[in-house]
């Protein structure tokens, strides 16, 4: 939706900003089969490579660029951009959105969903202590959306 209104929104996840990696020694590796394997979570995460995330933010010092998505370590490249906003939602949601998302199956599957569940309220503590704008994400897509637009706007 942020695209429909006129910004640069990229998703971080789809538009290659992350990659999977061994937890083990820090180095990336292939995308899991799907679904994941049993304890293939435990061993692997989820990460957003920074050297990618500044050429972004280079490239959009003259315009509001919007970056989505999680990965287990998003605090450390949030000192990257000029306003944060963290989308809080409670477990029944994250729940419900993970089931019945069509653009990403991850979370479908039960080792997935109980990944996404355990970090999601971690979530909203690490953006907290980032003094990132926290937003009701649980509300209507087009209050949220606007919500997040008045966010950037206010810095």
């Amino acid at each position: 939706m942020l695209r429909e209104r006129g910004f640069v929104a990229l998703d971080a996840d789809e538009d290659g900003f992350c990659r999977w990696f061994d937890r083990a020694d820090g180095e990336a590796v292939t995308d899991p089969p799907y679904p994941v394997p049993a304890g293939w979570l435990d061993r692997y995460g989820w990460e957003t490579v920074r050297e990618w995330v500044e050429a972004l933010a280079t490239d959009s010092r003259s315009r509001v660029a919007f970056m989505c998505g999680s990965a287990e370590n998003e605090a450390d490249i949030l000192d990257l951009f000029d306003a944060v906003v963290c989308l809080a939602i409670d477990g029944e949601t994250l729940r419900h959105r993970l089931a019945t998302r069509t653009t990403n199956p991850f979370g479908r599957h039960p080792e997935e969903l109980a990944a996404a569940l355990r970090w999601n309220p971690l979530t909203r503590t690490i953006y907290e202590r980032h003094g990132a704008t926290i937003i009701d994400a649980s509300r209507p897509l087009a209050e949220v959306v606007d919500s997040v637009i008045a966010a950037v706007q206010e810095r």
